[in-house]
């Protein structure tokens, strides 16, 4: 089975063995400005083969997600509470909107927003994959066949650890990934 959905926007994924495209994505999100670690985010998503990139906002400037265009895939983006700049953004990434969003995927419904309490219970039960970020601390938590990540933050300024996550669309494995 072919991972190409036939809606406006979806991207398709490589055939793979189960009922979704084999398809490797990169989950982010509070990358703050933090260029240096941007940088190596995007150096760990092309080492790691992710082919998507998902950004639970705030990236803040458009120098910012100007870095994030270096990223050679699709960026599925939303806009976060610190995101200022919003028309600069949008310059950058056009499609960028305000959560939550839902975006198929490799045949995969994934749901985008910054926090997780915009989150309502219809949007996620038409999702596979949740993703939020804002409170800037990983988290991976599967809620019957959906799962939720907050994959921390890439600016590390908060906590100190910059991470991101991988997930690999076939079967929702989750990695939390240490910058």
């Amino acid at each position: 089975m072919s991972g190409v959905e036939k809606e406006p926007g979806a991207v398709p994924g490589k055939e793979g063995g189960g009922k979704f495209a084999r398809m490797f994505a990169a989950l982010v999100s509070d990358s703050h400005d933090n260029l240096p670690m941007i940088a190596r985010a995007v150096q760990v998503c092309r080492r790691r083969k992710a082919e998507v990139l998902f950004h639970a906002g705030d990236f803040v400037a458009p120098f910012a997600a100007k870095a994030w265009v270096t990223f050679a895939g699709p960026i599925f983006a939303v806009f976060g509470n610190n995101d200022g700049e919003r028309a600069g953004l949008r310059q950058v990434l056009p499609d960028l909107r305000k959560g939550p969003r839902l975006f198929r995927v490799g045949g995969r419904k994934v749901l985008v927003s910054h926090r997780e309490e915009d989150v309502g219970e219809a949007s996620a039960a038409r999702a596979d994959l949740i993703v939020v970020g804002h409170t800037h601390r990983p988290k991976v938590e599967v809620r019957g066949e959906r799962v939720l990540v907050n994959p921390g933050e890439v600016g590390a300024w908060l906590t100190g650890q910059a991470s991101l996550a991988l997930v690999e669309l076939d079967t929702l494995a989750v990695e939390l990934v240490d910058l």
